[in-house]
């Protein structure tokens, strides 16, 4: 089987032996074998690393190198949202260990390491692909979602952490803000765009825990592809609005007939686009059945959700731009940034 990790990469480096005495300093009775450390070679934003004392394993996730976006990359605050959602989601990571950033130029945190089958652009070469199993994996992903969602966040802390009244209200003026922090290029659309969002904020709203980050590539499955096993990425998961995490969902959920603008603006397309697979459509109407929610202004979500994927891609590439990375990864994003914010200005369009 491919691996999933790689040697770490140059500018990524983190220190080994301040991590093992750490870990062994907080985690009793570990095999006497050295640490060693790979990466993980998934992943545009924050950094995972495979630890391993013999026959144990973990998942050291940290914030990208350099200066970060106010507010994002709180490792702390994934940290203690995994200690509130695992015992209630088992495809959640178990967390084991906090790090402040004395340990190793960053805070962090180290967390259960799972074993499974990664999907993003292609399946792997042992898995016979046929329309049956990635309309199985749709269902999965949808089941998923639903149960996330009707999770009670008041039986956690999250209700403590979170103010789920006026979600969307920030979040729009948010994203907002956090794209003209980041800005690169000149997109004419995109003022049209914002005042368009602001203007048709959804005055009522469900509550409920959201991942906001819910996608095929953040998920691990068994073997055979029944079950996922795996979420990850919960960086930043709060309570809010069900239907915008359903709209970020949909905005990773690339069907065959989108352009290539939509299919190919990471690189490859993504295994969504193969038949079998549900239409955008199909998802959301399957998540209204199975959730009992009315889905009927999906459309201004998914016009958000655009939104908020090209400013995510915007200020990767602004950190790019400016130096602060140098993952070439990342060189083309203003491209992808154009166009995101293209569709999403189309999205409002069609809904005047």
């Amino acid at each position: 089987m491919v691996s999933d990790t790689i040697p770490i990469r140059k500018g990524e480096e983190v220190d080994i032996a301040r991590i093992e005495n750490y870990i062994r300093a907080h985690i009793p009775d570990l095999p006497s074998e050295p640490l060693t450390i790979e990466q993980f070679s998934a992943g545009r934003s924050n950094l995972t690393y495979q630890l391993k004392i013999g026959n144990w394993e973990a998942v050291l996730r940290r914030p990208p190198i350099g200066p970060v976006a106010p507010k994002a990359h709180d490792m702390k605050r994934e940290f203690t949202i995994l200690q509130e959602i695992q015992p209630l989601y088992k495809p959640a990571p178990k967390p084991y260990l906090f790090g402040d950033e004395t340990i190793i130029g960053s805070p962090f945190f180290i967390m259960e390491r799972k074993h499974g089958v990664l999907l993003d652009t292609h399946f792997p070469p042992h898995i016979k692909i046929t329309d049956s199993k990635c309309r199985h994996l749709s269902e999965v992903m949808v089941d998923q979602l639903v149960e996330l969602h009707g999770i009670n966040y008041k039986a956690t802390n999250l209700a403590n952490m979170t103010r789920p009244i006026g979600f969307m209200e920030r979040q729009v003026q948010g994203w907002i803000g956090r794209y003209d922090k980041s800005r690169t290029d000149e997109i004419p659309q995109v003022e049209d765009l914002k005042k368009w969002m602001i203007d048709h904020i959804p005055k009522k709203s469900d509550i409920s825990i959201i991942h906001y980050d819910f996608k095929l590539n953040n998920a691990m499955f068994t073997e055979d592809l029944t079950e996922m096993i795996g979420l990850f990425d919960w960086e930043m998961t709060t309570v809010g609005d069900p239907l915008a995490d359903l709209g970020v969902a949909m905005s990773y959920w690339i069907e065959e007939k989108d352009s290539d603008l939509l299919k190919r603006g990471m690189g490859k397309a993504p295994i969504t686009t193969n038949p079998g697979f549900m239409s955008r459509n199909e998802f959301i109407q399957s998540y209204a059945e199975k959730s009992g929610r009315d889905v009927s202004n999906i459309d201004f979500y998914m016009t958000f959700s655009y939104f908020k994927l090209a400013v995510i891609c915007q200020q990767i590439y602004y950190r790019f731009k400016k130096g602060q990375t140098q993952d070439r990864r990342f060189e083309n994003f203003n491209l992808f940034v154009n166009n995101l914010i293209q569709y999403a200005h189309e999205a409002a369009i069609s809904q005047r």
